[in-house]
């Protein structure tokens, strides 16, 4: 497909998006319209706000990095949070699914001992991501279906031994995530349940280290997914800034280092074919490094789907490559995820 940008024919250029990796590095400003196009048509047809609300007189919602100002009776990017007569509400509770499995404690740590896991898939998001393979949590925001805090806690059973909190992204719905883990703490009655978490971590700094807390004072993890280092990729692929995520990152590196413990902090980053490439891992893995060379960090393997549908799968090529590309950084502990979507 051709670039529509440069004009050029390129070997993998997502259809919706329409502009190829060379020109999101090098000519943003020309790239940006199309971009910026894209995500347009993924919000409305979700009948999300297009671009994170600057209301004159609205209310400030100082929850993640997009720092909405939302104008009364109008909902901020995420659409949880409402400005309702001068004050912003959310749903009074959380929107979101649970269930039990048998997954990793420590996930991408220690893949082999699994235990019984209480799954909660939070039903909304902060960033826009054309790729997400979990893009039907914006079903939850039509359809709201809200649980509780206290009640969700009560949901833990007697042989749970990890919460796992994931979504969309807990991040819209935070303190609801932080009140229902601590509520779990209380009642944990001497079972030692961990307290896990997977985010993007683009979220108020004072939330970061709330979730470090909980995950460090637990034994459990905090997953936190760098999309991407480069901030104009970074916003093509996900319509939001990179800024708050990798400040988070080094906040939690540094409360797991100066509480001794390693690793809880864990990063990801999707390989999606045309996107991200070595180059990009290069820069990721330099970062993570940089800051603990130690940190585990987990290269998913990329389906087709949602609005990048036209891509193909990740290759075994392009992941090994990137592999290499991340050890040779100084990164430690690579791996692949998610090895059976490799083509």
């Amino acid at each position: 497909m051709k670039c529509k940008v440069c004009g050029k024919e390129k070997p993998i250029v997502s259809q919706e998006l329409g502009v190829c990796l060379d020109c999101i590095r090098h000519r943003f400003g020309e790239s940006k319209l199309l971009i910026d196009e894209a995500h347009r048509r993924c919000r409305e047809e979700h009948n999300l706000v297009v671009t994170p609300p600057k209301d004159r007189d609205g209310v400030p919602c100082d929850i993640c990095v997009n720092q909405c100002t939302i104008g009364k009776g109008k909902f901020g990017f995420c659409g949880i949070q409402k400005n309702e007569n001068g004050k912003l509400k959310d749903l009074g509770g959380a929107t979101l699914n649970w269930h039990f499995e048998n997954m990793a404690q420590n996930f991408g740590i220690d893949d082999k001992k699994t235990v019984k896991s209480l799954v909660i898939f939070f039903g909304a998001c902060s960033f826009d991501c054309l790729f997400c393979h979990n893009w039907y949590f914006r079903d939850h925001l039509s359809q709201p279906n809200v649980v509780g805090a206290e009640e969700l806690a009560l949901q833990v059973e007697e042989d749970t031994r990890q919460v796992f909190m994931h979504g969309g992204d807990p991040t819209p719905q935070i303190t609801h995530a932080i009140d229902t883990a601590d509520q779990i703490i209380k009642n944990d009655k001497g079972r030692n349940i961990t307290i896990s978490f997977e985010t993007n971590g683009a979220m108020n700094e004072a939330y970061a280290k709330k979730l470090a807390d909980l995950s460090l004072s637990t034994g459990g993890s905090i997953k936190i997914d760098l999309k991407a280092f480069d901030p104009n990729l970074h916003y093509a692929l996900t319509g939001i800034s990179n800024e708050w995520t990798l400040k988070n990152f080094k906040v939690v590196a540094k409360m797991q280092e100066q509480k001794g413990l390693h690793p809880i902090l864990i990063a990801s980053t999707p390989l999606i074919p045309g996107y991200i490439d070595a180059e990009e891992i290069t820069h990721i893995a330099k970062f993570i490094a940089k800051t603990d060379p130690a940190i585990p960090y987990i290269l998913s393997a990329f389906y087709p789907q949602f609005y990048m549908y036209d891509l193909p799968a990740t290759s075994k090529s392009m992941a090994h490559e990137c592999v290499k590309a991340a050890k040779s950084a100084g990164l430690l502990n690579v791996r692949l995820g998610n090895e059976h979507l490799l083509k």
